[in-house]
């Protein structure tokens, strides 16, 4: 089996070097690595002359956005014009566990989305995170299921996809069809990519013994630096599946008064504050 492991980075190369490491203490190395840079000519500096070795594919951003589904998209059109039979789409933060690609692979089979657990990594210790220390750091994310190692849970809630960590086979991604290029910038375009599995038979399954581990970053709870972008993208989806996604992302924005839902019409608004709360 052909196996090929996608990225997209926008910044972030201190943890794009760290995934690269990672991948190369994998017990099953990528035959290709595709890097899908948006707007990044400096990645290529920082994966250049490492193992495994990069393919790196530049992609613009849409009006300033980063265009997430559309360079998946790409990145996966570049694996399976050179023969990929399996996708593996880990997040930049994502650094894989040795024993990712080797389980994603024994498990492959066509008509399943395999997902892996992700555990999130508190702040790198001083001279940043030791490969061999990362299981220790912090157990998976309790939202998702946990399989043991050597177990695969099967009929999976499509609700609960996520793009952090997955894999497809060649003809898997051909029958979901990619991701939607209607989506840019932030959210929604996972949650629509699971919808679309799911539309079309295609069984979520949670595969033990495949860990990646999130490398640490600031985030702000609700992404209100992100406010257009949801409700944007919100749209979109509710326009393809006739719901909106992200509700408890819509709520917390509407309680900081920051967007309005219209129960006549089922729509999100944003409002015209600007200011938020203290402590926001």
């Amino acid at each position: 089996m052909r196996v090929a492991v996608i990225t997209l980075v926008a910044g972030r190369h201190r943890h794009l070097a760290l995934q690269q490491r990672g991948l190369a203490a994998s017990h099953r190395r990528p035959d290709l690595y595709l890097v899908v840079a948006l707007d990044d000519p400096a990645a290529a500096g920082v994966v250049r002359g490492r193992a495994p070795r990069a393919d790196l594919i530049g992609h613009r951003r849409d009006a300033g956005r980063l265009p997430l589904a559309a360079a998946r998209n790409a990145g996966a059109r570049r694996a399976l014009d050179a023969g990929a039979d399996l996708l593996v789409f880990l997040d930049v933060d994502c650094v894989p566990g040795p024993s990712l690609l080797g389980r994603y692979a024994e498990t492959a089979e066509d008509g399943a989305l395999l997902c892996g657990t992700v555990a999130y990594l508190p702040p790198p210790p001083p001279g940043g995170y030791r490969l061999d220390a990362l299981p220790r750091l912090a157990p998976p994310h309790p939202a998702r299921p946990v399989p043991a190692d050597g177990q695969v849970i099967t009929g999976g809630d499509h609700r609960l996809f996520w793009s952090l960590s997955f894999a497809v086979t060649a003809a898997t991604w051909r029958r979901i069809g990619g991701f939607c290029e209607r989506y840019t910038g932030y959210g929604g375009e996972d949650t629509d990519f699971g919808r679309a599995a799911a539309a079309r038979g295609v069984d979520l399954r949670w595969v033990g013994g495949a860990p990646a581990y999130h490398q640490h970053h600031p985030v702000s709870r609700p992404p209100v630096e992100h406010l257009d972008d949801i409700l944007r993208n919100g749209a979109v989806f509710r326009d393809r599946w006739g719901s909106w996604p992200m509700e408890g992302w819509l709520r917390d924005f509407a309680r900081l008064g920051l967007a309005r839902h219209d129960p006549a019409t089922g729509t999100w608004t944003k409002t015209e504050k600007t200011a938020l709360p203290d402590g926001v």
